[in-house]
C-alpha cells in the first residue's frame, strides 16, 4: 500500500469483512436469546448482558468507521485522521468480537483469519504507526481549519458561526465563575439567546419557531448545540435540550389547542423548560416509573418524587411523566405526560403551593460538574394539574412513554453534539498547552507519546462530529432511534476519554480548578449518564434493536 487511496481501499475491504463477522455474531446471540421462536426472551437477554454490551459498543464503533470511510477527505490531515480512527476502532471491534466469541462459545476461527490478513498490520503501521502519528500531529498543530469538517447549508454555517462568536464573547468569560460559585445561568446569557431564537429551533414556523414544516432542522440543532457546548456545557450547551424534548413531545401528541398555547411560549424562551422523568428508585427504567397521578374533578393530583430534573428551579414549565393508570402491571402503557406550570427561581431550593392546592418542593443536588443549570430533587404532594394540561388530552392518557420517546431521540442527538463541543474545547486547550509547556528541556508536543495522544484525540473528535451530523441528517428520513443511541454512546464516552487525556497533558495544573480543562473533565462525565445511561442504551435500545432486526 503505497498511496492514501490504497490505504482507504484496504480499510474499506477490511471493514467489510469485520462487519460480516459482527453481523454473524449478532445473529448467533439473537437466535440463542429467542430459542428459535422469533421473539426475544427477557430472561435470556438478561443472561446475555455481557456479550450484548460488547456488541452494542462494537456497533457504535462500526457506524463511525463506516461514516469516516464512506467519503473521506481527498488528502491531508482530514484523511489521515479518518484512517487513524478507522484503524483504532476496527482494532477495538476485533477485541470485542473476540471477547464475545469466548463468552458466548462461538467459533472464533473466521475472526482469527480476518486478523491474519496481511493488509491489516500493513494498514495499522501506515495509518496508526509512529510516523503517521507524528505527521498528523504536526499538521494538526499547523491547521487553522476546524477538525472533522462537515458539509452544512449556508444557513446552518451562519448560525454556527454566530453562536460560536456568542460563546466566545459572552459565555466563556462567565463559565469559570458559574462553575466555581455554583451559580444559575444568568440573564446575561439567557436574554441574548432568547433574542437569537435558540429556544425555537425545533418548533415549526406556524407555532413561533424557526424549524421548517413539522420537522426540526437537526443539522441546525447539532451545530448550535456544539458551538454553545464548546463555550460551556453547564452554562449554555444544554439550554436547548429540554425545550426540544418537550416541543417534540407536544408536536407528536399534543392537542392543537396545547400546541397553540405552549409552543410559541417555549420558542420565545418564556417559560424555560425542564423534564421530570427520572425517579429515585428507577433511573432509566421508564416503564417502572411510579409518580402517582390520581384523577379528581377537573384534573389530577400528583404524589411522589422525581430526581435529576435539570433546570427545574429556573424553569416555569415541567414535563412530568406520571402514572395515570393505578395498575402497575400496565408498565409503560400506564404512563402519561402532565404539563406543570410553576414560578421561575434562581434559588437552589423552592416551595410552591398553587391555588389549585397541593405542594411542589424542589432542592438542587450538589454535583461535581455540569453546574449552572442544576439538577433538582422534586417532591409532589397532592399537587393539582388541570385536565387541560394532560398532553394529548383524554386521548393522550397512557401514551406518555411514546410521546417521551419522540423527544428523546432528538435529546440524544443533542447530547452527542454537546459531547463534540466539549471535545473541541478540550483539544484546543491540549494543543495550546503542549505547544507552550516544556518538560525535560523540550516542548511537550515534540515527544512521540504526546503526538500519539493528540492525533488519537483529534481522530476521535473528527469521527464523532462527522457521525453525529450524518445520523442527524438521516433522522429527517427515518426513525433513527438505534443510530441516535449509537452515536450518543460513542460520543459521550469519547468526551470522557478526550477530556481525561487533555487534563493529563496539562500535568498538575490540569487538576487545578482555575484551569478550564478541569471543568471540561468533570462536565464530560455526566454525558454518559443523562439522556439515557450508557448501559441502558447499550442493552435496551441498541443490542435489543440489533437482535430484533437479526431475527425478523
Amino acid at each position: 500500500m503505497t498511496s492514501e487511496k490504497d490505504l482507504v481501499d484496504a480499510a474499506r475491504r477490511l471493514l467489510g469483512g469485520l462487519q460480516a463477522l459482527f453481523d454473524a455474531a449478532v445473529l448467533a446471540v439473537a437466535q440463542r436469546c429467542s430459542a428459535g421462536s422469533g421473539r426475544l426472551d427477557a430472561a435470556a437477554l438478561d443472561a446475555a448482558q455481557g456479550v450484548s454490551y460488547e456488541l452494542a459498543w462494537a456497533s457504535a464503533e462500526l457506524l463511525a468507521v463506516r461514516t469516516v470511510l464512506q467519503a473521506p477527505a481527498p488528502a491531508g490531515l482530514d484523511r489521515a485522521l479518518a484512517l487513524l480512527f478507522a484503524t483504532e476502532a476496527m482494532r477495538s471491534v476485533q477485541g470485542r468480537l473476540d471477547a464475545v466469541a469466548i463468552d458466548a462459545d462461538l467459533d472464533a476461527t473466521p475472526l482469527h483469519a480476518w486478523a491474519a490478513d496481511p493488509q491489516w498490520p500493513a494498514l495499522r503501521r501506515a495509518a496508526a504507526g509512529p510516523a503517521a502519528l507524528t505527521a498528523a500531529t504536526r499538521a494538526l498543530a499547523a491547521a487553522e481549519s476546524e477538525i472533522g469538517p462537515v458539509a452544512v447549508s449556508e444557513e446552518v454555517a451562519m448560525a454556527r458561526d454566530a453562536f460560536h462568536r456568542f460563546g466566545v464573547d459572552v459565555v466563556a468569560p462567565l463559565a469559570a465563575a458559574i462553575h466555581a460559585q455554583d451559580l444559575t445561568v444568568p440573564e446575561t446569557i439567557l436574554g441574548p439567546l432568547r433574542e437569537m431564537g435558540v429556544f425555537g429551533l425545533s418548533i415549526p414556523h406556524e407555532y413561533g419557531g424557526s424549524a421548517p414544516g413539522q420537522h426540526d432542522d437537526t443539522a441546525m440543532m447539532i451545530a448550535v448545540t456544539e458551538a454553545l457546548s464548546e463555550a460551556s456545557l453547564g452554562a449554555a450547551g444544554s439550554l436547548i435540550t429540554r425545550p426540544e424534548i418537550l416541543s417534540r413531545a407536544l408536536l407528536a401528541g399534543g392537542t392543537e389547542e396545547q400546541k397553540q398555547h405552549f409552543l410559541p411560549k417555549i420558542a420565545a424562551g418564556e417559560p424555560l423548560c425542564a423534564i421530570a422523568m427520572t425517579e429515585p428508585d428507577h433511573g432509566s427504567d421508564v416503564a417502572s416509573l411510579a409518580l402517582k397521578a390520581t384523577r379528581v374533578p377537573g384534573g389530577w393530583r400528583l404524589d411522589g418524587a422525581k430526581t435529576w430534573c435539570t433546570f427545574a428551579g429556573k424553569a416555569g414549565l415541567l414535563m412530568v411523566v406520571a402514572r395515570t393508570d393505578p395498575d402497575r402491571a400496565a408498565g409503560y402503557k400506564g404512563l402519561s405526560i402532565l404539563l406543570v406550570e410553576k414560578p421561575s427561581t434562581e434559588d437552589h431550593a423552592f416551595d410552591f403551593q398553587p391555588e389549585g392546592g397541593g405542594r411542589l418542593r424542589g432542592k438542587a443536588i450538589p454535583t461535581i460538574g455540569y453546574r449552572g443549570m442544576h439538577s433538582y430533587e422534586l417532591a409532589f404532594e397532592d399537587f393539582f394539574v388541570p385536565d387541560s394540561h394532560v398532553l394529548g388530552g383524554e386521548a393522550g392518557l397512557g401514551k406518555g412513554f411514546y410521546f417521551n420517546m419522540a423527544g428523546m431521540v432528538g435529546g440524544r442527538m443533542q447530547t452527542s453534539a454537546r459531547a463534540t463541543g466539549v471535545m473541541r474545547a478540550a483539544l484546543r486547550e491540549a494543543l495550546r498547552t503542549t505547544q507552550d509547556r516544556k518538560v525535560f528541556g523540550q516542548l511537550l508536543i515534540d515527544f512521540p507519546l504526546t503526538q500519539a495522544r493528540l492525533a488519537q484525540m483529534a481522530a476521535r473528535l473528527a469521527a464523532c462530529r462527522q457521525t453525529a451530523y450524518a445520523v442527524g441528517n438521516r433522522l429527517e428520513a427515518a426513525d433513527g432511534r438505534i443510530e441516535a443511541a449509537q452515536i450518543k454512546l460513542l460520543a459521550c464516552r469519547s468526551a470522557e476519554l478526550l477530556t481525561r487525556d487533555a487534563l493529563q497533558l496539562h500535568g498538575g495544573m490540569g487538576y487545578a480548578e482555575e484551569t478550564p480543562v478541569s471543568r471540561y473533565f468533570v462536565d464530560a462525565r455526566v454525558l454518559s449518564i443523562f439522556e439515557g445511561a450508557e448501559e441502558t442504551l447499550a442493552l435496551k435500545v441498541i443490542a435489543r434493536g440489533l437482535f430484533e432486526k437479526a431475527i425478523a
